[in-house]
């Protein structure tokens, strides 16, 4: 995959139950789960209604858990050279928890996190990969918005700014403080806020789907449950969060009411 410096171009469920999480997630959003590949590392590409990729499950081993891994989903941004960009995030105020590395056929990526410890992927796809439409904010199944909440807004707006060049010139007013819009290269990609008091903050990644309370229903009906909405929210759509059965956060988008 090869997509523009500071784009979200993959999305990752680490799950210690990847076959559960493929029942939910394909009931809940209408996605086909790949079945796990024959090898050591079952690792499986999530497929959007659309028949393009939204991202991958991995198995969360013993291993993994004992190196300080946690249930959830991260995201992948593109950058142009991984060993700069790892660099440049220590220098910023950030942590590189892994690599960088090479996986052969995928790319070079390191998984780092900013100065609140909110985890992220740096990626550089293989040479002559196609264009990432993971994100991709009108299409079902896909991710439609990215949505980080910080203890520190304008520390984590200079942070991500510097890092992959956002740009964070519209705001709007909020009864916990202002919620900042995310741009680039002219594409609204999502948004920043401040993190509620005593909560840790982090990235959330919105779905699209096509009945935000259809989908909701399904969530609880197959042992998730929602935790805030559905409501609907400036701009048209509908949106709400809930909690999958491993505890795992998601949130859904889609059309308002």
């Amino acid at each position: 995959m090869n997509s523009p410096h500071g784009s979200f171009l993959w999305y990752e469920l680490v799950s210690p139950d990847p076959d559960a999480s493929k029942a939910f997630y394909d009931a809940v959003v209408g996605w086909t789960v790949q079945p796990p590949p024959t090898g050591p590392v079952d690792y499986r590409t999530i497929t959007a209604p659309d028949g393009g990729n939204t991202g991958g499950m991995m198995r969360l081993t013993p291993e993994m858990a004992t190196g300080g891994a946690r249930a959830g989903w991260l995201g992948y941004v593109g950058v142009d050279d991984v060993d700069a960009a790892a660099a440049r995030l220590g220098e910023l105020g950030g942590a590189v928890l892994m690599g960088p590395w090479d996986l052969p056929g995928v790319g070079r990526m390191a998984v780092g996190s900013d100065p609140d410890g909110a985890p992220f992927y740096l990626m550089r796809g293989a040479t002559g990969g196609a264009t990432s439409t993971a994100f991709a904010p009108g299409v079902t199944g896909h991710v439609a918005w990215n949505e980080l909440t910080a203890r520190d807004l304008d520390g984590a707006l200079a942070f991500y700014g510097a890092l992959f060049g956002w740009d964070s010139s519209e705001r709007m007013a909020m009864p916990n403080g202002d919620y900042v819009f995310l741009d680039h290269r002219g594409t609204r990609i999502g948004a920043m806020a401040t993190a509620r008091e005593g909560a840790p903050g982090g990235w959330r990644y919105y779905l699209r789907v096509d009945e935000v309370d259809a989908s909701g229903e399904r969530a609880t009906a197959a042992g998730g449950a929602v935790t805030m909405g559905p409501y609907d929210v400036p701009g048209g759509d509908r949106i709400l969060i809930g909690t999958d059965p491993h505890g795992v956060e998601f949130a859904l988008v889609g059309p308002g009411r």
